[in-house]
């Protein structure tokens, strides 16, 4: 079994709906792979000669926030470890667009944002720091 170096972690508020969760773990995993190329696997090919999407490289792990202050904690603990952060706010639910999605999270700083989902991605052992104390989504 390869072992990595790097990691992605996805917190997602546990109190979301069912789309909500789904919703925002989509968004949060594809800002890794846009961001960091070299987390793109090889494309999968078919006996048929026929090519698939790649995957991530790096293992991407889902774990719950029972509530604001979990979730916090892990973004404040991720940002004094130097880890690559994107975030998913409550009001980006009722945009319709990036140039809405961008004003959103304008509007505040980091400390007020209403976050209800983070993606982590760095080295495994700062990852694991920053999450300390989260169980994997069920």
């Amino acid at each position: 079994m390869p072992t990595y170096q790097n990691k992605i972690a996805i917190i997602i508020r546990a109190d979301l709906l069912e789309w909500q969760k789904l919703n925002v773990a989509a968004f949060l995993a594809s800002s890794v792979a846009v961001k960091f190329p070299e987390t793109h696997g090889r494309p999968f090919v078919t006996a048929s000669r026929t090519e698939y999407l790649p995957f991530p490289k790096n293992p991407m792990l889902i774990y719950r926030a029972e509530n604001d202050q979990q979730i916090r904690r892990a973004f404040v603990r991720a940002k004094e470890r130097g880890l690559s952060i994107g975030i998913y706010t409550r009001p980006l639910f009722a945009t319709k667009g990036e140039e809405e999605n961008l004003g959103e999270i304008l509007k505040l700083p980091d400390e007020e944002q209403d976050l209800v989902g983070i993606v982590l991605y760095g080295e495994n052992k700062q990852v694991d720091k920053a999450i300390d104390g989260l169980k994997l989504h069920p």
